[in-house]
């Protein structure tokens, strides 16, 4: 790619946000616009990270969240406005980029193992 293009980009792209990994359950806080006047209003939408892709501008990720036993699956692009903050709530540990085996799995299946602590840092925590 053109370096005038990479620099470009470069400037565009969010740095505000936390590194996110599939397996990971998250938190976002969308703006929305309400449907009368100029009222916007934050609503947050949680849910396990399947997919990641593209980089810089063009990047994207896929949250998926189970509500009322219908499965929502949402694409956020990274750099957009309307994303308001990212919480990482927890880290999963998986062993594949995307999940989409969990489209098939209910209950108690469908949960990821969680990453463990390095144990130097529960070390430090106790001292």
């Amino acid at each position: 790619m053109n370096r005038v293009i990479e620099k470009f980009q470069e400037a565009q792209v969010r740095k505000d946000l936390p590194a996110l990994r599939p397996g990971d359950t998250v938190r976002i806080h969308v703006r929305l616009k309400e449907a009368e006047g100029e009222k916007e209003r934050i609503q947050p939408f949680e849910g396990v990270v399947i997919k990641k892709r593209g980089k810089s501008t063009g990047a994207s990720f896929t949250v998926r969240r189970v509500s009322f036993g219908v499965g929502i699956e949402r694409v956020f692009p990274t750099n957009s406005p309307s994303i308001s903050s990212i919480e990482v709530l927890r880290q999963g540990r998986v062993r594949r980029a995307k999940l989409y085996y969990l489209r098939e799995l209910k209950g108690k299946s469908a949960r990821l193992k969680r990453v463990e602590a390095p144990e130097t840092a529960a070390v430090e925590k106790e001292s």
